[in-house]
């Protein structure tokens, strides 16, 4: 049975209602399931990309010059961490995601995505370090996307963990359309590693000759939102369409999700890149989005905060500004959508703490944004 809604995507407006509701001194703002509160913890933020909480209570937050700033005791600090990798700052390219090793608590390892330089252009890289004080130590580069592409956009670029020993890896096309099938380079992929950078020998391809091990899927365009559910085992995708046709999708071993064989969208210029939508072989998307919202970094809400929104999946929009709330059916198929905080600014990033708490970063205004649920 197939997963996807094959319709344009019907945006439900967030409605600022209820004036005299406050939560503190923050207004209180009804969605369609939950009532919240935004906290507005930082301003002045240069294109944020990634954020990693740390248990002492910090947070990390990658701005894509090549910058790690500090949130702390509730403010932005002047400092900034020190010994960051040199990175390709350039386009879409630069200093992205970060995240802490599920066990960051005993190893201390943090990783980091980047565009790193090479004499042959720009490559997707994946790093990991530890913190003395504001400072990375024992730095170990671990993976670079094959080739280095003379390209400055379609990084990907973000990164989760299974908690069982690996993560994965998102590596976008470099806007080289065909590469994204095949498998004898790493652009358009989903990558799997071990956390040392290793490739896991119960990868799909390690066996198929001229393929590239890390791989776990491939015909994505430009991912930038992945999350793992490790009560389902499921993993979560985002990726950017051209003109329409971003999608959502649900990643599984060894899988072709199209690109650009199939697609929603058409090229900038107006003209068709397939006249296809599907394909027997290739994997549908959960759900589309015509037009394009740019989506970026996703999270499936998890924990009792936000009762409302219980598994549903919170997609960043770019350019409209917005975050998407998408309800599933217990089969994971797409019900409905919800716009939450329109106009916002890009939304590169929603994410949760350990605590449970919904954060947004977004550029243009660069703002960290923290959503306080509100009970009824």
């Amino acid at each position: 049975m197939k997963t996807t809604l094959f319709a344009p995507a019907l945006f439900i407006a967030l409605a600022f209602i209820g004036c005299d509701k406050r939560q503190g001194n923050l207004k209180t703002i009804e969605s369609e399931n939950q009532q919240f509160a935004v906290d507005t913890l930082a301003k002045g933020l240069t294109n944020p990309w990634g954020a990693a909480f740390l248990p002492d209570g910090k947070i990390l937050i990658t701005e894509r010059k090549g910058v790690i700033r500090i949130f702390k005791d509730g403010e932005l600090q002047e400092q900034t961490i020190e010994d960051v990798p040199a990175v390709f700052a350039k386009g879409q390219g630069g200093l992205l995601d970060i995240t802490l090793h599920p066990d960051y608590a005993t190893n201390g390892w943090i990783y980091l995505t980047y565009s790193k330089p090479g004499a042959n252009g720009a490559s997707t890289t994946v790093s990991r370090a530890k913190l003395d004080g504001n400072k990375f130590v024992e730095f170990q580069e671990l993976f670079s996307a094959q080739p280095f592409v003379d390209s400055d956009y379609h990084f990907g670029s973000r990164i989760v963990f299974d908690g069982e020993g690996h993560m994965f890896v998102s590596s976008g096309e470099r806007g080289d359309k065909p590469s994204a099938q095949t498998l004898s380079n790493h652009l358009g992929k989903v990558l799997r590693l071990n956390d040392d950078g290793s490739v896991p020998k119960d990868n799909p391809f390690v066996n198929t000759p001229d393929a590239k091990p890390e791989i776990w899927s491939y015909g994505h365009r430009n991912p930038q939102g992945l999350f793992y559910d490790r009560d389902t085992k499921t993993l979560w995708e985002a990726e950017h369409g051209p003109k329409g046709g971003d999608e959502l999708n649900r990643v599984e071993k060894g899988k072709n999700y199209g690109w650009p064989i199939i697609t929603y969208g058409i090229d900038y210029d107006g003209k068709p890149i397939s006249d296809i939508t599907e394909k027997e072989g290739l994997e549908q998307p959960v759900f589309y989005w015509v037009p394009s919202i740019a989506t970026c970094g996703i999270t499936q809400v998890k924990g009792e905060l936000y009762p409302g929104w219980k598994n549903n999946i919170l997609v960043g929009g770019l350019i409209l500004t917005h975050v998407a709330r998408i309800e599933l059916n217990d089969k994971g198929q797409f019900l409905k959508q919800e716009k939450l905080l329109d106009k916002v600014g890009r939304v590169r990033l929603v994410t949760q703490d350990a605590e449970g708490y919904l954060y947004v970063l977004t550029e243009s205004p660069g703002l960290l944004l923290k959503l306080i649920p509100v009970k009824k």
